[in-house]
């Protein structure tokens, strides 16, 4: 299917769940939201049913309409993303406006954004490319990779431990799937410099910006920026945070579109636990509040580390920094023997699907 031949209008959607103790299967139909009105009413049907073996690869390779969009459904601590698999072509199968509608948890399928699977460059494995729930591509995603990882593993039939390389628009990301199923990416190194996150916030020790002084509608808030190959604005509050306190969807939207940041800005508001402990929310760039964000988890050690508020991993104490987010937990190192961060946590399927446009 090319972006020429793609509408927006959906008018069936076929659903697949991983469970196979599911004593029977259901089906339901449902008014679709959003078709234009016509003699009959359109409506959606969606059908529940525990896949067999080999699920993933089968269902994906179905042809049985070539209108039909095949797509799994990944959440990563319930950051969660519609994987499509893009082998074939290097121009995504849907366009950012129909993945924006795609994402609408009313009257689409309902994620944090749609990562295409797409053919290796520059000597990578696969390239990763993502829009987000408003349409808008990011660099990168840290809980997206991690679905990227596994459902590689799942299309293309992988056992065990497995290891690639993957092209983004943040440069080469490293993940390995791990014998327990977690994920470890090798994240790279943190950009510090203000020019490159990039903010226009001036810098305060050496070239990095840390503590920086932030007027936010007439308060003053210290803020660390880094960039995981995109650009975070870290905060620790001015006095003691209490993360669950904060009116998210009205703070974030301010740190996003701040002038400070040209290219906008995730923004993680981060409660210190103890050195190896910390807890944040976050509101992304394009996506708004999510449950979690893996980059975001990452840029907070960093910012942990140059605030003086977390230690770093070195060869004689590899001890991890886990990072609470709304959906659950990730352990995140940033070693000084390389300068890169890791980061290690979970990635799962919720169903498999088809949409018909």
């Amino acid at each position: 299917m090319s972006p020429a031949a793609a509408t927006t209008t959906f008018v069936a959607i076929s659903i697949a769940v991983p469970n196979p103790t599911a004593p029977s299967r259901g089906r339901v139909r449902l008014p679709l939201g959003g078709v234009p009105a016509a003699p009959r009413r359109a409506v959606a049907s969606m059908a529940v049913s525990a896949p067999r073996s080999g699920a993933a690869t089968s269902f994906l390779e179905r042809r049985e309409s070539e209108r039909a969009l095949h797509f799994v459904k990944y959440q990563g601590l319930g950051n969660d993303f519609i994987m499509v698999d893009n082998r074939d072509s290097s121009v995504p199968k849907v366009t950012p406006e129909e993945a924006a509608k795609l994402c609408d948890r009313n009257f689409g399928i309902g994620a944090d954004g749609v990562i295409f699977v797409m053919p290796g460059v520059n000597g990578a494995d696969y390239t990763m490319r993502i829009f987000n729930s408003d349409g808008s591509e990011p660099e990168m995603c840290g809980n997206g990779v991690r679905c990227f990882a596994r459902f590689i593993a799942e299309i293309e039939n992988l056992q065990g431990t497995n290891r690639f390389t993957i092209h983004t628009g943040a440069g080469k990301i490293v993940p390995e799937i791990q014998s327990d199923g977690q994920v470890k990416v090798d994240m790279g190194e943190p950009i510090l410099s203000g020019l490159d996150i990039p903010t226009k916030l001036l810098a305060t020790k050496n070239k990095a910006v840390v503590q920086a002084e932030l007027a936010v509608e007439g308060l003053t808030w210290h803020v660390t920026c880094v960039s995981m190959g995109n650009p975070h604005c870290v905060t620790f509050g001015a006095n003691e945070l209490k993360v669950d306190d904060l009116k998210l969807s009205e703070i974030g939207p301010k740190f996003e579109h701040h002038e400070m940041f040209p290219a906008r800005t995730n923004t993680e508001f981060v409660q210190v636990l103890s050195r190896s402990h910390l807890k944040m929310r976050v509101w992304e760039r394009g996506a708004g509040a999510t449950l979690a964000c893996g980059t975001g988890a990452c840029a907070v050690v960093v910012a942990a580390v140059l605030e003086g508020r977390a230690e770093r991993v070195c060869h004689s104490f590899l001890s991890k920094c886990v990072v609470d987010l709304p959906g659950g937990p990730l352990e995140i190192e940033w070693r000084e023997d390389d300068n890169h961060v890791y980061m290690t946590g979970p990635a799962e399927v919720v169903f498999y699907g088809s949409v018909v446009h």
